[in-house]
């Protein structure tokens, strides 16, 4: 029995093909000029920025679920080419409320009548997003605010996840494998990270923890939930009016810092993600908002993510190694964190970070900003392709967005500096460089060692070796399966070559043309076979064996 939701998504699937069928008939040509043949077309930037700006009009038109899916696109460079990413970035989450009735029904199934809950209630949204809206209100005496679930969402976006769903195999044909694997990975990403967005009990759990990590610092403040007054499409919460993060002038009539706002601002994400490990994961200006007396307030716990330990030693790690400008460690700390490939040369990849740096820095190294940097590993990450986790793309956002707001309020804003005087003041600092330390004094050690042990052997070798005594076992590692293709090759083109022999031999001293037939029947197979381990897209390709990461790993082992 076919359900509503089902008939939804089919017809929603309709839908978006038809919207998305010029991108994917472009996309289609790129693969076949003429669709059905032909080589490939190159595609510039700005081609690249026009299809990403249709994109951006089909996500908007498409709606809530589509806006989100944007938004997380966004983050993810490993997916999409740097031009999408920037078009993308502007994506707002702004969409027209719904009406009061509607809203007023979710509200009352959740918690009762609205009179009988509230002391006053304004019907009026403070603000409107494609999930849910905000109203203010008066609860046990106290102002909140009443963030409420956009009514008939949950089967829309149901809908909507299946859709994406269906969808994928198609737009796999026009991608790489890596970035294929990737958007996988993203859609279910995308389905459960949208669902966690609509149950407000988890934001409400994620906002009393944050809280609860900030109780002791008053140039933070987050709102207080209210349990009682909340649910699962429901989320009551103090209100806690301020001025609006950008708005400069502002924040100077009123005597505050906007300099030393935004280093407030630095400092906070740098403790949730190093240290808490849970952090506020929206940091645009409509979210962040400053009080009378200068503490920064936070707004809209919904999008919110999870470091943990070692994802949180390994951003350590890429602090002190950008602040130090050691290409060396950078690279390492990518590689341990899964965004850059282990197979990568890291030759290059140095050559590459070190122009990313020059491009990026000012007079001196620390005058850079962290997002330009962030910006050329982006696009590093899409050109090889990598797969990037979910919550270090939230990571890399987080960074760049606030960044953004710090360079709005000071645009001299020295984040390195920031972020390396909270390194120290935590500790973290020295502990990486003791470590670095103690990892030199090894090095040096075994060094010191080999010294010793390594002229007696080799005197040994070189009189076996005189002696014509020398065995070597040599062991071929072949992880690519390169030398099973090409012996599978040889023994297809061996007995096809003696089918055909015995075929041309058969027919023309025998005169036997049924068993020449026959000869030639049974070589077809091999023929085919032959052909298509030729024709296959993969080919015969060999990882590099060399690169000094294996090199070194090997070695280790």
């Amino acid at each position: 029995m076919v359900t509503l939701v089902s008939l939804r998504a089919y017809w929603r699937f309709l839908v978006v093909v038809r919207r998305f069928s010029p991108l994917i008939l472009a996309y289609w040509r790129d693969r076949r000029r003429f669709l059905l043949f032909g080589g490939s077309r190159r595609v510039d930037a700005e081609t690249q920025r026009e299809r990403a700006e249709t994109l951006l009009d089909i996500l908007l038109t498409l709606g809530p679920t589509f806006i989100k899916l944007g938004q997380l696109l966004s983050t993810r460079p490993d997916v999409l080419p740097p031009a999408y990413i920037e078009v993308l970035s502007s994506l707002q989450d702004d969409v027209p409320p719904a009406p009061w009735p509607e809203s007023k029904r979710v509200l009352e199934d959740e918690l009762g009548p609205v009179e009988e809950v509230f002391d006053d209630f304004d019907p009026e949204p403070i603000s409107g997003a494609s999930l849910g809206q905000v109203y203010t209100a008066t609860y046990e005496g106290d102002p909140v605010a009443v963030k409420v679930r956009r009514p008939g969402i949950e089967p829309l976006v149901n809908a909507d996840l299946r859709v994406i769903r269906w969808s994928l195999p198609i737009v796999k044909r026009f991608i790489g494998s890596g970035r294929a694997f990737s958007l996988e990975n993203l859609s279910e990403e995308f389905s459960k990270t949208i669902r966690q967005e609509m149950d407000y009990e988890r934001e409400r759990e994620m906002l009393a923890e944050i809280r609860a990590n900030f109780a002791d610092d008053g140039s933070i403040r987050i709102p207080t939930s209210y349990a009682e007054a909340s649910g699962r499409r429901v989320l009551t919460m103090q209100y806690i009016p301020g001025t609006k993060i950008d708005r400069i002038a502002d924040l100077e009539a009123a005597g505050h810092d906007p300099t030393a706002v935004a280093e407030t601002l630095q400092r906070a994400y740098l403790q949730m993600i190093i240290d808490d490990g849970v952090f506020h994961a929206d940091p645009h200006p409509g979210n962040l908002a400053v009080d009378d007396e200068g503490a920064i307030v936070f707004y809209d716990f919904g999008m919110s993510g999870r470091v943990d330990p070692f994802i949180q030693d390994r951003i350590v790690d890429f602090y002190v190694a950008v602040a130090d400008q050691n290409i060396d460690a950078i690279l390492d700390t990518l590689i341990e964190m899964g965004t850059l490939s282990p197979e990568a040369d890291r030759e290059v990849m140095g050559e590459v970070m070190e122009l990313a740096i020059a491009d990026a820095r000012g007079e001196d190294i620390e005058q850079y900003r962290v997002n330009q940097i962030i910006e050329q590993i982006e696009s590093t990450i899409y050109e090889f392709p990598l797969r990037l986790p979910r919550n270090l793309a939230l990571v890399l956002r987080v960074a760049t967005v606030v960044e953004g707001v710090c360079v709005t309020l000071d645009e001299d804003f020295d984040f390195i500096a920031t972020a390396t005087d909270y390194l120290r003041e935590e500790g973290y600092y020295e502990e990486t460089a003791r470590e670095l330390a103690a990892e030199a004094g090894e090095q040096a050690r075994a060094t010191a060692e080999a010294l010793f042990t390594v002229p007696p052997k080799l005197d040994r070798v070189l009189d076996r070796a005189e002696r014509g005594d020398v065995h070597l076992n040599v062991t071929i590692e072949d992880e690519t399966k390169v030398l099973d293709k090409l012996a599978m090759r040889i023994a297809y083109s061996v007995l096809l070559a003696v089918g055909v022999l015995s075929a041309t031999i058969l027919y023309s001293f025998a005169n036997a043309w049924e068993l020449a037939a026959v000869s030639l029947g049974l070589s077809t197979p091999l023929a085919i076979a032959l052909y298509r381990s030729f024709r296959s897209r993969s080919g015969i390709r060999a990882k590099p064996q060399f690169t000094r990461q294996s090199m070194r790993k090997r070695r280790e082992e």
